[in-house]
């Protein structure tokens, strides 16, 4: 009774084995199966799904591509032509800014230049500005100023040396006759005249070319002390009014020149 017992045991454990042994192959089997059958792997969801190849449906690429909107050739020419017009703007800013600049510094030299002749005193570094800026065009107005630094002639010694010669300047010259001189002296202290024309003595025209020189027209009082009498007496006064009337006519032309001045030569 026991040895048949033992005997059914030691069956039922070989069996076990046996299934154990059997399950094991069919796992591994069902792995082989599932690593080499991709189909099968899919089916069970245990791969994902393959990549589609190359030679899968591809995105169709549109007939008609979006084109970029092309600029129309009016639009180029109407840029074209703006971009022209403030290079133009621009241009004439700068020459205008240079003539500006040209016509402030001419200025300056003709402003210093009468400075210095009023004063009397030398050009110095003014004559070669005034050789630059005018010589060109005003060589002999910027001689004559030139000259006349050299021999300075200022308002004030005319004006001092105009009334020492007061007496002489009213009287007669040596030539002159005795009846000349009687008559002069008689017109002296009455005249006859119209109101609208002024007196032409030699006392009212002496006093007005003192007046005139007072106030700087030294032009027009040479030509009133020529017109004097004793105006032979004076030949030096009138030869340094001269020279200093000379001198300011040349200054006046420089500076009409500068204030038409453009950008400096050697700019």
């Amino acid at each position: 009774m026991n040895g048949s017992g033992t005997q059914t045991g030691k069956n039922w454990g070989a069996r076990l084995l046996v299934g154990l042994v059997l399950i094991l192959i069919g796992a591994g089997a069902a792995v082989w199966g599932l690593a080499h059958y991709q189909p099968a792997a899919r089916f069970l969801g245990v791969t994902p799904p393959a990549p589609q190849t190359a030679g899968g449906p591809q995105q169709q690429v549109p007939a008609n591509p979006v084109q970029s909107p092309q600029v129309a050739p009016g639009a180029d020419t109407s840029r074209l032509v703006a971009l022209e017009s403030r290079l133009s703007q621009v241009e004439n800013a700068t020459e205008r800014a240079e003539g500006s600049a040209g016509r402030a510094d001419a200025l300056v030299v003709a402003f210093a230049a009468r400075r210095a002749i009023d004063r009397g005193v030398a050009l110095g570094y003014l004559e070669n500005l005034l050789v630059e800026r005018f010589g060109a065009q005003h060589k002999a107005a910027v001689a004559t100023i030139i000259t006349a630094s050299h021999q300075p002639v200022r308002l004030n010694d005319l004006l001092d040396e105009y009334q020492t010669l007061a007496v002489d300047l009213r009287r007669g010259g040596s030539e002159d006759s005795w009846w000349t001189n009687f008559k002069r002296e008689l017109g002296s202290i009455v005249e006859v005249h119209r109101s609208t024309r002024p007196a032409v003595n030699a006392e009212a025209r002496y006093n007005r070319a003192l007046q005139r020189l007072s106030a700087g027209d030294v032009d027009r009082a040479l030509a009133e002390t020529m017109r004097l009498p004793g105006a032979s007496r004076a030949s030096d006064w009138t030869a340094k009014a001269r020279r200093y009337v000379t001198a300011h006519r040349a200054l006046d032309e420089i500076e009409s020149a500068a204030l038409l001045a453009g950008p400096s030569p050697s700019a």
